[in-house]
């Protein structure tokens, strides 16, 4: 327990469930949006299921560090450039998100559902309702992996203690799963900001593409885009109240 006193590995702790935490945050909007699209008596057991394959994912990728490393490795030549298995699991992941949040935006913008008619009978609409459920399950299931590749990754870099990644992981899931609902009532209740969280999405689709090709797009660069535009969209939800609050006066 004397590795308990040492003040590097907390700091290391600290460092990496704040890394991710923010790594996390795509996970999060990815998450919150699909389950938008479930009833409502269905959304917290879909939070709470696509974070723990989020958890489940990261820590057995943890427990598999040489098969991880060893992805790095490349497989094949493609027009000079080397592509390994981490690449074509980043390509896999970043086109699935392309595609998923570009059909998102498409749904919203549109404001129309492409599943067919509405479903009268009761009976019907449960077996409906569940598929739905386990279909939006399953996609988060994918994207976890891909995220948690990425994640996992970075981990190894910072730190080689396996105890300190596996708690900060832990952690840090904790953290999201308290913060997804509200993030995701959010979300819901303001369309315009559930595009701009598409289009987020869209943009890691895009980084994740390209880091497949070796072209690395710092996340940074992502989040502050995303972080300027959440606060212009702040200011626009927060004049349309004060003009809906002087007309009902």
């Amino acid at each position: 327990m004397e590795f308990l006193l040492d003040p590097n590995i907390w700091i290391a702790f600290a460092m990496l469930t704040a890394l991710e935490i923010v790594l996390g945050v795509d996970n999060i909007i990815f998450i919150s949006i699909l389950v938008g699209r479930l009833p409502a008596e269905m959304r917290d057991k879909a939070r709470r299921l696509g974070l723990g394959f989020a958890m489940a994912s990261r820590l057995a990728l943890l427990f598999s560090l040489s098969w991880v490393m060893g992805l790095k490795e490349d497989l094949f030549h493609l027009f000079g450039q080397g592509i390994s298995g981490r690449d074509l699991v980043l390509l896999g992941g970043g086109l699935f998100l392309l595609y998923k949040a570009s059909h998102e935006i498409f749904v919203e913008v549109e404001a129309r559902e492409e599943d067919g008619p509405p479903a009268t009978d009761e009976a019907t609409l449960k077996a409906a309702g569940a598929r739905m459920f386990w279909g939006i399950i399953g996609q988060i299931a994918i994207i976890d992996i891909v995220f948690s590749l990425d994640s996992v990754i970075t981990a190894v870099g910072m730190v080689d203690q396996i105890g300190v990644m596996v708690a900060a992981v832990v952690t840090s899931v904790g953290v999201m799963l308290f913060a997804a609902k509200p993030i995701g009532e959010f979300v819901d209740a303001h369309p315009s900001v559930k595009v701009l969280a598409l289009a987020f999405l869209v943009m890691v689709g895009m980084a994740l593409t390209a880091e497949a090709f070796e072209v690395h797009m710092p996340k940074g660069y992502i989040y502050a885009a995303m972080g300027f535009s959440l606060a212009v969209e702040a200011l626009n939800i927060r004049a349309r109240s004060k003009r809906l609050a002087q007309r009902a006066a």
